[in-house]
């Protein structure tokens, strides 16, 4: 096995030297996004994205509870992801990897960072009871990037999420019962693109084989034209020079799938109202 990956990776710096990729795309190419939402008829919100070969599920569920201290009149978001090990033979059985653990809390950092959502409106009584969001991500399929799928597969289950019926007398959810009120979402989707260098040569959204080759890797989040967060990985370095071009190209492409993103989610969504109709 590792005499074949270490061949593999031969091969992929070779052809990246060539600006080729083993899928035919160009260093800098998505692969063809697909989203679907209200796959599930429990939660409050769902999703399923697929980029490439790609799969990720992800969940939304409200409930009501206390405010952090320092946030009296905001709601909190809190955000899991389970890499299963039906998705990939890389991924074990128990308690959530390092690499889960990372991805969930850049998914969180993008999300909360970008102000897409209005926390303060998911306040019910200050410092008593505010909304609290619990964002469930799993993979379902590792054809590489993970961390990008995840990313919008949150957004589309938040922005395809409902609020549930709240008896305030008797402070009990109503699980089953929806309004046809949303979440309190701004219009500025958070986008996440993840590059990956490799024998000096930039790309993004990598399939598994040029995912295991990375040297270096680096997250950025978009909202609004504006980055929101980062994060690095890998060992490989980026200089001031390759940073300054990351941000350009990761702006110029947020923009490019933004409205492509933001129309399939509002149209999956609104195919569901229609079948429930």
């Amino acid at each position: 096995m590792t005499t074949i990956s270490n061949l593999t990776k031969q091969r992929i710096r070779e052809y990246l030297l060539k600006g080729k990729r083993f899928d035919d795309r160009e260093l800098l190419d998505l692969r063809n996004i697909e989203i679907e939402t209200g796959i599930s008829k429990n939660s409050e919100g769902s999703a399923r994205v697929k980029i490439g070969k790609t799969e990720i599920l992800a969940g939304v569920k409200l409930d009501v509870s206390e405010p952090y201290t320092d946030s009296e009149e905001s709601g909190t978001l809190i955000t899991t992801l389970e890499l299963l090990p039906l998705s990939s033979s890389k991924f074990e059985p128990g308690p959530p990897r390092i690499e889960a653990i990372e991805m969930a809390r850049i998914v969180d950092r993008g999300i909360r960072e970008s102000g897409f959502i209005d926390f303060e409106k998911l306040c019910i009584k200050k410092g008593e009871k505010v909304w609290g969001i619990f964002l469930d991500i799993f993979s379902i399929n590792d054809d590489g990037n993970l961390l990008d799928a995840a990313c919008l597969a949150a957004v589309a289950a938040l922005k395809d999420a409902k609020m549930p019926k709240y008896d305030e007398k008797a402070d009990r959810v109503k699980y089953g019962e929806w309004t046809s009120k949303g979440l309190p979402l701004s219009k500025n989707l958070p986008i996440t693109l993840t590059f990956h260098k490799i024998g000096g040569n930039i790309l993004l959204d990598p399939i598994k084989e040029e995912e295991e080759a990375s040297e270096g890797r680096i997250s950025l989040a978009f909202s609004g034209g504006v980055i929101n967060a980062c994060q690095k990985g890998e060992e490989e370095v980026f200089d001031i020079k390759e940073m300054f071009e990351l941000f350009d190209i990761a702006e110029k492409k947020t923009k490019e799938i933004c409205d492509k993103v933001e129309k399939m989610i509002e149209k999956s969504i609104k195919k569901k109202e229609n079948k429930e109709e």
